[in-house]
């Protein structure tokens, strides 16, 4: 089949790593984005880190503008899909025909409070902030100039993130997490050295599984499990996503609720999908995998995949992660979480640096840098080829 119209639905990285790829790939037809957001594509990583801290990181949220040349359909959402008709329905009514489609969709943050709306305190009512949109970024910021006091809900990388950038502001911060914190992410080693860190930089970690949000009085309070109530002036979620599948419902694309695509990014012939909106095999089965750089690897693969077909490679997929808060930076390329210490350590020139790899049972390997300069290229070598192909690993000490 002649594609001569391609609909992408989602204006994230995913989408636009999507038409970028097929104007690449020489795709010069059609091709219209549908985009819930009403700003052009922006970097969603900046606004738990160098947007929350503020300063020069003021405009690090904003990409290159698209070169794609496709029609934006900005601030509308897609409302169905009629796969055999090929038709994207629209929120404000009438339909998008198309001869392929890129469902890119995306994720919105899941609520404490119930629900998963991406909502501030102005917009419900319940004090319950999340981050997950520019305006969310925006406003947050703007709360935080008052240097209220906060609780964050939710010990992964966006509320250790967020925790961090509010302890920059001048707040006081408890952070509330069923487990330790990034365990479930990392692992015990790297967990510990980032625990460790924000506990010096003053953050207060408080273990409470099954968490919510009560209303009393004019303060949001977090209640635990245990009896314990907590109170501030905010209460930030960060307690994980909800893919943007709604609009799919009927449409005979999910299996148990949820989207899957095939290794080149396919859910059927004509229809691609990719980034935190879909399931996809990997190394360590079928996935979600909610980070910028998979959506990026996912959009390429389905594009192409949606142009050529068994002809298009299939996605070798190694994550990337990259997270930073309380004076560190870390970046990791391999599987996580790790398990136990590290095989290979190294320590670099600046203080506090340090390289690390763990090795796999499969043969794979993880490699992490903790404030050591390292082109993400050689850490992917290191994580592929082992130690070796770093210089000579030095013991690994308690």
């Amino acid at each position: 089949m002649t594609l001569r119209r391609i609909v992408v639905v989602g204006n994230g990285i995913a989408g636009l790593t999507a038409c970028d790829t097929l104007r690449a790939e020489g795709f010069d037809g059609e091709l219209t984005v549908v985009g819930a957001e009403r700003h052009s594509p922006y970097s969603r990583p900046a606004l738990s880190k160098a947007l929350l801290h503020g300063g020069d990181g003021l405009a690090a949220h904003e990409l290159p503008a698209p070169t794609h040349g496709a029609t934006e359909l900005l601030g509308a959402s897609a409302a169905g899909l009629d796969a055999e008709a090929r038709v994207v329905k629209l929120d404000g009514g009438g339909g998008l025909p198309y001869d392929g489609l890129v469902i890119a969709s995306g994720s919105r943050a899941r609520r404490l409070g119930g629900g998963s709306k991406q909502e501030t305190d102005d917009g419900d009512g319940s004090g319950e902030l999340t981050l997950r949109t520019l305006e969310d970024a925006v406003r947050l910021n703007e709360l935080l100039a008052a240097r209220p006091s906060v609780i964050v809900v939710g010990g992964g990388p966006l509320g250790m993130e967020v925790a961090s950038g509010c302890l920059h502001s001048g707040c006081d911060v408890t952070l509330v997490t069923d487990g330790e914190p990034l365990v479930r992410q990392l692992g015990g080693y790297l967990s510990g050295i980032f625990t460790a860190a924000a506990r010096a930089n003053g953050l207060r970690i408080v273990n409470g599984p099954k968490a919510r949000l009560i209303h009393s009085g004019t303060a949001p309070k977090v209640a635990l499990a245990d009896g314990t109530v907590l109170a501030a002036d905010l209460v930030l979620s960060a307690i994980g996503d909800v893919p943007n599948t709604e609009w799919l419902a009927g449409s005979g694309l999910l299996t148990g609720g949820v989207l899957r695509a095939d290794s080149r990014g396919r859910v059927r012939p004509d229809i691609v999908a990719a980034g935190d909106v879909a399931f996809f095999p990997t190394r360590r089965g079928l996935s979600r995998v909610p980070l910028w750089t998979s959506a990026i690897d996912q959009a390429k693969a389905a594009a192409v995949g949606l142009l050529r077909g068994d002809d298009a490679p299939p996605l070798e997929f190694q994550p990337y992660f990259w997270t930073e808060g309380f004076g560190l930076s870390l970046k990791a390329v391999g599987f996580t979480p790790v398990h136990g210490a590290p095989d290979f350590r190294e320590q670099g020139t600046d203080a506090g640096s340090t390289l690390l790899r763990w090795e796999h049972a499969d043969g794979s390997g993880t490699a992490a840098a903790i404030n050591y300069r390292i082109p993400i290229p050689k850490l992917r070598r290191l994580a592929n080829t082992g130690a070796h192909a770093a210089r000579p690993a030095e013991p690994v000490t308690a």
